[in-house]
Formats: C-alpha cells, structure tokens, sequence
C-alpha cells in the first residue's frame, strides 16, 4: 500500500503523491482499481487524481485500460542532478568494464536503506539477475549494497541490522557481527564480495565510486557462481576509480 491516504487531513499533493508510489519495478502497469487499492483511495478519489496526472503526462493511458509512469515524469526525473551526473560519467566505464568482460555491470546508489539501480548492461551471455534499472536491492546481501553500507557512516548500518537482515539465500549474511566483520574487509581493500547471497547462482564484486571525501556509488560485475571473481575485482576497481575521476 501507498497507505493512509484516506484518513481525515490528507492533503492533495500527499494524494497524488500516494497515487505515483503505486508503480514500482514490480507493478510497472495498473488498473484504477488496483491503485486506488494500493494508495488507500476512494474510487471517485483515484479516478480523478489519475486523470490529473494522465492530463499533465505524468501517467499514460493504455489501450488495455490500466496505465504506467509517463514520459513526463520522467523528463522531470531525468534533471535530477545526482542521478544525471554519476550515470553520464559512469557509462563509458561500465561499457568498457562490460567489453571486457562480456558480464552484468551494475551501478548503484543509496536509497534510504535499500541499493537503487541507476543503469545496468547485460549481454546475452549474462548470468538472470533480479536486478533491474530504478530497481531496489538488499544492503547486506548485494556487493554493491555492501560497498554502500561499508562507506556510509556507522548509523547505516545499526539502522539496517536494527529493521533485520532477511535471508534471501542459505549464503546470505543474516549475523550482525559476521556483517560487520565482511564490511571492515570492504574499507580496507576496496572492494565487496557477494557469493550467491542474493541470488542462487550469481555472485558478484563491487567497488565504491568516491568522489571529492564523499561516496557516489558502487559499480558492481554480477556473474556465474563457477566464475573466479578475483580474477574479475582488479577491473571493477579501475572502472570505479575512473568513474570518480570523471565526476564533475
């Protein structure tokens, strides 16, 4: 659920807002029911917010009935200026790294406590990942969510271990100590391992993009499991070290 939207005081850009957080990786299409279901909003109440935003471009209307996100909306999000940046510097990079390797390059930012997807490239060859751009990821389980927990203040990480480390694979890292040990390991090499802890069969090796003190990101390789990812880590730190020397 978007949630509490129906309750007295509810404002209309709160509202509008519930109607937009709808849509996720996962619910990329919906019906008016369906989002008035999600958002906690009277049917009359939904149906008018949705024209609203469908009038402005923000939703689009399909043949089916149902509608997605808009080319407006993401116009708008596009100027976001973080986001435009590091993916505009990181993408030559990640295109190399991908040349290379011919294996899933990921690049990632913090979200709240969650991994965001910003950009990914992937061949026909590629090991399925779950991963998708504007995606979200586990920060304990992901090696770019453990190259982001690692160079974030200590906060982050009492934060995370605090809500629960869910266990998304027998190989996920679900003991406070055992993460925290992992994570020292990452500051000191620069670079994080995940060992199908996502994702049955997929391993992967990120490193941190850091750029004037402070952390932009982590770009990541996402592979087999029979895949040696020593062999792959000194490439993934050059690509990240090249993307923070082309940050502006």
């Amino acid at each position: 659920m978007a949630g509490n939207t129906s309750v007295p005081g509810a404002t209309v850009g709160s509202r509008l807002l519930a109607v937009l957080d709808c849509f996720d990786v996962g619910h990329r299409e919906l019906t008016l029911t369906e989002i008035a279901q999600r958002a906690d909003l009277p049917l009359s109440t939904a149906r008018r917010l949705i024209t609203e935003l469908a009038d402005w471009g923000g939703l689009e209307r399909l043949p089916s009935g149902g509608y997605r996100i808009g080319v407006r909306l993401w116009q708008v999000g596009s100027l976001a200026p973080q986001a435009r940046n590091l993916r505009e510097a990181a993408l030559p990079h990640m295109h190399d790294l991908f040349e290379a390797t011919r294996e899933n390059v990921q690049l990632a930012v913090l979200d709240g406590l969650e991994a965001l997807c910003l950009e990914k490239i992937t061949g026909t060859k590629s090991v399925p990942t779950v991963t998708h751009v504007g995606g979200r990821l586990p920060l304990h389980t992901t090696g770019v969510g453990k190259v982001l927990l690692a160079f974030s203040p200590r906060a982050l990480l009492e934060t995370v271990v605090a809500q629960g480390l869910e266990r998304s694979t027998i190989h996920s890292i679900t003991e406070p100590g055992r993460l925290a040990s992992a994570l020292d390991r990452v500051r000191q090499t620069g670079l994080a391992y995940s060992y199908e802890e996502m994702t049955l069969g997929a391993i992967s090796v990120a490193s941190p993009i850091i750029h004037a003190g402070r952390l932009s990101g982590a770009v990541s390789i996402v592979t087999h499991s029979g895949t040696h990812l020593d062999r792959l880590a000194p490439a993934v730190r050059t690509a990240a070290l090249g993307i923070s020397r082309s940050l502006l």
